[in-house]
């Protein structure tokens, strides 16, 4: 059974990339749209990745919120979105306290499970966030909680047929490898424009299946060069280890 899930979570992730995605809606609270949001980034991103003008992102979010305080029956009518088409991916991003005990991982589970059931019987594909840990500076930190993360995002993602985008294990390797960047707001949660940036970078080398190493984009300058290139590497190496890790599922 274990290998069935697997080969069904591959054949999923493998078609999610085969297509170039035009229209993407993010899912989410404050972790997305800090720093002027993730989709803003993604969108310019894939633009000069696939070296085109068409990729159009839309953001649903709540302040606080858990993935299901959404309407995903409101979403799920694009009509609602001002497009004109139905979204090709759907990208889900739990709240950041719902992997700290079982009751509120299976809450997430299930929710991930039910949206992208609705999601990809309209013909959308689904993939989740990958929430980053809290630092030392928000009170509910706790060592090695990248661990409950993964391994909450891992369940969803095999259970829903959902890409995990590993968002949350590039912020524990970009700390590893460089301890002295500032990833994260000084509230110990929200990401900082340096973690809205890795973010971005690997949901884009996730959706790409390429390295995001290259890509030009600055944020209207406002990320140094060094930092670019540093945090599309963590980008790349998350993707990677994500790929690993979920091979070892077999």
């Amino acid at each position: 059974m274990r290998l069935i899930w697997f080969l069904f979570f591959s054949f999923v992730n493998l078609s999610l990339l085969a297509e170039h995605p035009k229209n993407i809606l993010f899912i989410g609270n404050s972790y997305l749209y800090y720093n002027n949001s993730v989709h803003n980034y993604v969108e310019f991103m894939l633009d000069e990745a696939y070296s085109v003008s068409d990729v159009e992102t839309k953001l649903s979010a709540i302040g606080g919120s858990r993935l299901h305080h959404h309407n995903i029956d409101h979403l799920l009518d694009f009509r609602n979105l001002n497009l004109e088409q139905q979204v090709d991916l759907i990208i889900m991003q739990g709240g950041s306290a719902q992997v700290t005990n079982k009751k509120n991982r299976e809450e997430f589970i299930l929710t991930a499970m039910e949206f992208s059931q609705k999601a990809q019987s309209k013909g959308v594909k689904t993939a989740l966030y990958m929430t980053h840990a809290y630092t030392e500076a928000d009170d509910r930190y706790e060592p090695n909680l990248i661990e409950k993360i993964t391994k909450t995002y891992y369940e969803a993602g095999i259970k829903s047929g959902s890409m995990v985008i590993p968002v949350g294990l590039a912020f524990d390797l970009a700390y590893k490898e460089k301890p002295s960047i500032k990833l994260h707001h000084p509230d110990g949660t929200h990401p900082g424009p340096l973690g809205t940036y890795l973010a971005s970078a690997t949901v884009v080398a996730s959706i790409t299946n390429k390295s995001p190493e290259g890509l030009e984009f600055n944020y209207y300058d406002s990320i140094n060069d060094n930092d670019r290139a540093f945090l599309q590497e963590i980008a790349w190496k998350a993707y990677l280890i994500n790929k690993k890790q979920l091979d070892m599922l077999k």
